[in-house]
């Protein structure tokens, strides 16, 4: 999960996000026209991740293949670090793939490079609609419809543990709502060995787990919306300083955590009592420290000021592409159809494979998943999904290298290496001289 996540961050960060987008279908094979009597092919490249997905994607691509006549989608499963490798040797020899999973922030690079199909017209209306409401913008570009999202993964969500909530005297029914709650269940929940909470401390995981709490301070992130100057020396960030400054210089997070942010193994290992994490955490207690589940609780990252309709997470997630020059457009887009925007128990059912460590983006699936007991019956997917879905915000499209300069800022402050006023200052100077280096006024996507 962790080299997945990495994976997202690096596609944000650099031209990765071109390489994610598919391109041209040239690579139809004799008699794949679809106009000669055989059905129309394409083919359709999945990144690697977790041995349960490429199962699922298997599974139903060949019931896909098998329900009708007119499509035939050859899978093949590409591991994400020769996916940039293989994607532009495909290119060169125009064999590229007519359909990709394109993670959310590489969309609006992809369309500027005029490397995605416009889907608008090839999706049927309510194949849209049913995309939730603060979702809907993240395949968006300029108006268009660029990619079907398949999932989202939270960026930040507060697990803790129960009995040391109740050892300590707290009420595990009523989590901290709001950043200074947090300060004190931190402090009371470090105890002997056990640090009060894990949360990123070191800029690169800064640089992305902290956008949903850039958001929550300011109600935006450092930069101006059209990429024309930094944002980073806002008053409304102190806050936000003031917070990750405290946890480390009272010592109730782990001073050198020998793991990064996504890993989930300090809480698994009862090294800390509350974690900051994405939802992919839920994966790995459940995989790998199951007895930690009766004692563990999830609840929204507390908040600012404690106003829970505020952001306090990202949304990451992947999306299925087609390429601008693919020949089968129609085809393609009949196959994402079917996989991602179809009958509701499909995707319900790559959730349950998932063990509801992800989310969807769909009201219809939701439903089918109210149904299923299996899904009801997880402590975690429904506050999650409520609470923490709900108010995610899309993950910014501009280059890590701006994220970079605003988390060495936090880390400073952090750990005592420079006031908050300095330190903004100096993120401040960064980000304007990303901006000016690699042309970025005015470039900002428009959703």
């Amino acid at each position: 999960m962790r080299q997945r996540r990495l994976r997202i961050v690096a596609a944000t960060a650099v031209a990765a996000l071109i390489a994610l987008a598919g391109c041209s279908s040239n690579s139809g094979t004799p008699g794949s026209s679809g106009g000669g009597g055989g059905p129309a092919e394409i083919t359709f490249w999945q990144s690697q991740f977790e041995p349960y997905q490429q199962k699922w994607f298997k599974t139903y691509v060949d019931k896909f293949n098998a329900s009708q006549s007119e499509v035939k989608v050859k899978y093949q499963v590409v591991p994400g670090d020769t996916w940039q490798q293989k994607l532009k040797a495909a290119q060169a020899a125009g064999t590229q793939p007519d359909v990709a999973t394109t993670n959310y922030g590489g969309i609006p690079a992809g369309v500027a490079n005029g490397q995605f199909a416009e889907l608008d017209g090839l999706l049927p209306d309510k194949a849209w609609s049913d995309i939730k409401s603060n979702v809907g913008g993240f395949v968006q570009v300029g108006g268009k419809h660029y990619a079907y999202p398949m999932l989202v993964e939270p960026s930040t969500v507060l697990y803790y543990r129960t009995d040391l909530v109740k050892a300590a005297g707290l009420d595990p029914a009523t989590p901290p709502k709001t950043w200074d709650e947090l300060l004190t269940w931190a402090e009371k929940l470090t105890q002997g060995k056990v640090k009060g909470m894990s949360i990123a401390s070191v800029a690169p995981d800064l640089g992305w787990s902290s956008w949903g709490l850039q958001y929550n301070a300011c109600g935006h992130l450092p930069i101006n919306d059209d990429w024309s100057a930094a944002n980073a020396k806002d008053p409304c960030y102190t806050k936000l300083f003031e917070f990750y400054q405290t946890l480390f210089q009272k010592g109730w997070i782990p001073q050198q955590p020998k793991v990064g942010y996504p890993d989930a193994t300090p809480y698994g290992q009862g090294q800390v009592a509350m974690m900051a994490n994405g939802s992919w955490a839920v994966g790995q207690l459940k995989q790998t420290f199951p007895a930690m589940i009766k004692n563990t609780a999830v609840a929204p990252f507390p908040s600012v000021d404690g106003d829970p309709s505020k952001p306090t997470a990202t949304l990451g997630g992947w999306t299925l592409t087609v390429d601008a020059k693919s020949k089968h457009k129609e085809a393609a887009a009949k196959f994402i159809e079917y996989l991602l925007a179809g009958d509701p128990a499909i995707m319900a059912d790559f959730f349950r494979q998932s063990g509801f460590s992800k989310y969807t983006v769909r009201t219809s699936v939701d439903q089918a998943l109210a149904s299923d007991p299996a899904a009801t019956a997880d402590p975690f997917m429904k506050v999650i999904t409520d609470k923490v879905v709900a108010t995610g915000k899309a993950e910014p499209a501009y280059p890590f290298d701006i994220s970079l300069a605003f988390a060495t800022a936090i880390e400073s402050v952090m750990k005592g290496k420079s006031d908050i006023p300095a330190a903004t200052q100096k993120a401040s100077d960064a980000i304007d001289r990303v901006i000016k280096q690699q042309r970025l006024k005015g470039t900002a996507p428009k959703g």
